[in-house]
């Protein structure tokens, strides 16, 4: 009997190195060694010669790029939680299966979000800055470096799915009443657990809390749902915390409104435009207003090797004749 063929699968970033090695037992793989973003061409030409593109998320896998597809292609398995990166509704059109690795993320995210819910009232990153930037320290003074305390403050979490309902069981531990805002209510038990107060207007719960934490997933509804128009109902001592995705705020205004003192702070973990970062958010961070990281919210070695877990998982089942147990439909996301 002839064996059957490997599948050809090509990786558009360096994965951990189990990972990859146990994708090369299993298919014929085509790394990026460089471990640098491909460009757009490369992207085409990868397209055109693989049973199997591996996209991360910051790879844009579009419309055009999918009709340039070799006819060979017969799944893109995303090395990421969301596929607002890939066109699903032309992939499907083409018959070729799009994939993600939910799951396995979200207590990285929501540890992420509870460090930046501590870090900008409290003021961490100055304080740990001061002991580093040459200035002696005079040593502890009654009104030096005073934050906000996080007991009994509000906590409007925007998107109540796995994360969100993570975010709050870590908040509700450090004494933040839960608020949040969802398409639909969560259960009863769900809402016992956390004390957790639902708001079906956005709009009024942004007036009325005192730190929000955004994670909602990113799609076309979502996109700059935190407008200038509702970024203006939010409180003057209030706090914003995203590690959802930057195209969920309309960034400019943000920076507007914390530049004239109308919103307190933010810590943000994405930005729009990603890697790019506005100069101004920049100099916001360095005037200590704002908390900035580099897209960290899922990076622990665990998670990423479960992501990898995942995609190998999604590509061996299609290969095997089986629908992907991570498969994305359209207008599922």
């Amino acid at each position: 009997m002839t064996e059957r063929a490997k599948p050809i699968v090509a990786i558009t970033r360096r994965l951990p190195e189990a990972i990859e090695a146990r994708m090369a037992e299993l298919f014929e793989v085509r790394l990026n060694r460089e471990d640098r973003p491909m460009s757009q061409p490369e992207l085409v030409a990868a397209l055109r010669e693989v049973d199997v593109l591996v996209p991360t998320v910051t790879d844009r896998i579009d419309r055009s790029m999918i009709a340039q597809a070799g006819e060979r292609l017969k799944l893109i398995a995303n090395y990421g939680n969301g596929v607002d990166n890939i066109d699903v509704d032309a992939a499907h059109a083409r018959g070729v299966f799009v994939t993600n690795t939910p799951n396995v993320l979200d207590e990285d995210t929501a540890d992420m979000t509870m460090a930046l819910i501590l870090a900008v009232p409290r003021r961490l990153v100055e304080g740990a800055t001061r002991l580093t930037a040459g200035d002696r320290w005079p040593g502890w003074s009654p009104t030096w470096m005073l934050g906000r305390r996080l007991s009994k403050k509000k906590l409007g979490i925007i998107g109540m799915g796995r994360i969100g309902t993570a975010v709050a069981r870590r908040a509700r531990a450090f004494g933040l009443e839960i608020h949040y805002h969802n398409r639909k209510p969560v259960s009863p038990k769900t809402e016992a657990e956390f004390g957790a107060i639902y708001w079906e207007s956005l709009d009024q719960m942004l007036s009325r809390m005192d730190i929000l934490s955004v994670n909602c997933p990113y799609t076309p509804a979502t996109y700059h749902l935190l407008s200038a128009r509702r970024l203006a109902l939010i409180q003057p001592h209030s706090f914003i915390v995203n590690t959802a995705r930057g195209e969920i705020i309309d960034q400019p205004a943000l920076v507007k409104r914390i530049e004239d003192g109308q919103i307190a702070g933010a810590g943000l973990d994405v930005f729009e435009g990603e890697p790019a970062v506005d100069k101004r958010l920049m100099r916001l961070a360095a005037e200590n207003r704002v908390v900035l990281l580099p897209h960290m919210g899922s990076a622990t070695l665990e998670a990423r090797l479960d992501m990898g877990e995942k995609v190998i998982i999604n590509i061996r089942t299609l290969m095997d004749g089986h629908r992907p147990p991570d498969r994305i439909l359209p207008g599922r996301i």
